[in-house]
């Protein structure tokens, strides 16, 4: 168990269904206080009842990244106050670059990176007002760092993620505020489980150099690293758990 997260809280974006649902169940097994957040209220209310029974202390607020008066409201709701931001609410477009709406990507681009600022810029104002500091994990993805077909918009926005991490880490620094980006490659939820059972999923899985798929399981790991004062002297980075993905060869 990590011991630092105990009774710290941790405000978890994009909480309600898949990789924002895991990691709240990860940082209430080691003790954490939780603030989950997204749009859908029932989904956390479920989960919350989950992870109640289970001991943990959780709280749920309303937030939609892409509204600046809701981002403030739910930051503010938070208590007693925010030592961790797991800043995982987003979307993904799929489609041919030839083929994506304007629409597709203002909405991609407003939720993967304008809703990211927002949100990581109103927990830091409350950090350093309550001289704190702090840890910021903002879930990017391994197509923030290689191309993919079919998915520009998405990983325009996570490469811009990745370097607004960058900046964040540097500008904070001075609050004692870390900012870092965790880079999952194919994770394996309950959202996408049956593609990796069609031929498109196994080819991908058969290219993948560890050849398998990862698990939420597979991200603890790094996810509490970059969170807790293991990581203490950590900002500014990007941490890929790919399975070796971004070293396969060309």
């Amino acid at each position: 168990m990590f011991e630092d997260l105990q009774r710290k809280t941790v405000l978890i974006t994009g909480a309600s269904s898949g990789l924002g649902a895991g990691f709240a169940e990860i940082f209430a097994r080691h003790g954490a206080r939780l603030a989950l957040a997204a749009r859908r209220v029932e989904k956390l209310e479920a989960l919350q009842r989950k992870l109640v029974e289970g001991g943990a202390e959780v709280q749920v607020v309303e937030l939609d990244v892409t509204d600046e008066n809701s981002v403030e409201a739910a930051v503010n709701a938070v208590v007693p106050n925010i030592d961790i931001l797991v800043n995982n609410a987003g979307v993904a477009t799929f489609g041919r670059s030839l083929e994506i709406s304007a629409s597709d990507w203002d909405k991609t681009l407003d939720t993967n990176l304008r809703g990211l600022f927002l949100v990581a810029q109103a927990v830091a104002r409350r950090m350093e007002r309550g001289g704190t500091g702090g840890s910021i994990v903002n879930i990017s993805s391994i197509t923030a760092l290689r191309a993919s077909r079919g998915l520009a918009a998405y990983s325009a926005s996570k490469a811009a993620a990745s370097h607004l991490t960058k900046c964040l880490a540097l500008d904070w620094a001075v609050h004692d505020i870390r900012v870092n980006a965790l880079c999952p490659g194919y994770i394996e939820t309950e959202m996408n489980a049956g593609f990796f059972e069609t031929p498109e999923g196994l080819a991908l899985i058969a290219r993948t150099p560890m050849k398998k798929i990862g698990k939420i399981a597979d991200l603890e790991g790094p996810l509490l690293l970059l969170a807790s004062d293991a990581g203490r002297h950590i900002t500014g980075i990007d941490l890929p758990v790919d399975g070796g993905h971004l070293v396969s060869s060309l």
